[in-house]
């Protein structure tokens, strides 16, 4: 997979998304126990990679949400 390109903070990042669904930049932090520098570093190399999106959070505009990339769907 891609994880051998990413820097540890990010293959952190996307197990905890792996284990516990869709979070904010917040929870993220609150659950890695990384400093909210490194997680939006991790953050920005995981959307190049194309392995999270984001989702516009409805309870609160000033957030946003992260979660895994549904797998692809092959005909």
């Amino acid at each position: 997979m891609h994880e051998m390109n990413l820097p540890p903070s990010s293959v952190t990042v996307l197990h905890i998304l792996d284990q516990g669904g869709a979070m904010t930049h917040k929870d993220l932090v609150k659950r890695t126990r990384l400093a909210p520098r490194t997680v939006r570093y991790a953050l920005k190399r995981l959307k190049e990679q194309h392995l999270i999106i984001e989702k516009f959070n409805f309870r609160d505009a000033r957030q946003i949400i992260y979660q895994n990339c549904p797998p692809a769907v092959t005909a």
